[in-house]
């Protein structure tokens, strides 16, 4: 099988393979006493630990050590071309989700970054005038009507539910970067993501440290709430077991127009959700 061959049997397989655990979501059963939305707790918890542990003893030190050397300019511009290719696929995400005006300015980011920006490097889309949307292939599913599903804790990617995994497979297909050649380079650039927005989260996992209580119970009601105003644009329709006071911070930006760079991108770094 040559290289185009092997790649479009992967990108089918991944795909089915997505959808087929997306509609699994439904079928997750609970036990009476579980909490209906994570109804497998003990064992992500379990992962939640090893996942922290890993964060502890080598992604934040190294993040630590890359914001304190790598000079600011450079981050940005680090920030700014990971956020250009992450346009890729809100575009394609909008455009499914039935909204072509947000594709289109997705778009024209893209060509106006690439060309103009020296590959994305700098953001000349934002100060332009074009909104930043953050669409990924879950909340494309979301809006489609597919159930949440169980939540996941998954061992180094973090947060997620059974319908964020599957629509991870399938971003993962819409991203350029995976189709690089040869593979030191994009695993180099693999490498290079998850430090930059681990170093990009520090000040945040500080901050949950010192507030949560309950660091897993807090990941785990953030990232739901998060994703609930990311599907519904910040406008989740209210439920009987949940209605938040306020929309989580930066949630309602998100999914509107955001005006600034740099952007997170999307997957997991440990227990830190990045969407």
């Amino acid at each position: 099988m040559n290289g185009k061959g092997a790649a479009r049997w992967r990108a089918g397989r991944n795909c089915l393979l997505a959808a087929s655990v997306a509609w699994l979501a439904a079928g997750c059963a609970t036990g009476p006493t579980a909490n209906p939305k994570d109804p497998i707790e003990p064992l992500n918890r379990e992962v939640f630990k090893i996942n922290d542990a890993v964060d502890r003893t080598v992604l934040r030190p190294v993040a630590q050590v890359y914001a304190d050397y790598v000079p600011s300019p450079i981050r940005t511009a680090i920030d700014n071309a990971f956020s250009n290719v992450s346009d890729v696929y809100s575009a394609v995400n909008n455009l499914l989700q039935g909204k072509p005006t947000r594709a289109a300015e997705d778009t024209m980011r893209v060509a106006i970054n690439s060309v103009l920006g020296i590959g994305g490097l700098i953001d000349i889309a934002t100060p332009a005038g074009l909104p930043k949307y953050k669409e990924d292939f879950g909340q494309t599913l979301g809006v489609w009507g597919v159930p949440a599903g169980a939540y996941l804790v998954l061992p180094l990617f973090g947060p997620s539910t059974v319908r964020d995994t599957a629509g991870m497979l399938v971003d993962r297909q819409i991203d350029p970067s995976a189709y690089l050649d040869p593979v030191w380079l994009r695993n180099t650039l693999f490498g290079v993501r998850v430090v930059n927005t681990r170093a990009s989260l520090l000040g945040a996992s500080g901050l949950i440290e010192m507030a949560a209580l309950d660091k897993y119970a807090f990941m785990r009601d953030a990232y739901l709430q998060r994703r609930e105003y990311q599907i519904y644009d910040g406008n989740p329709p209210e439920s009987d077991d949940t209605v938040p006071a306020s929309p989580p911070p930066d949630a309602t930006q998100e999914n509107q127009a955001l005006p600034t760079s740099p952007v997170q991108i999307p997957g997991n770094i440990g227990n830190f959700r990045l969407r």
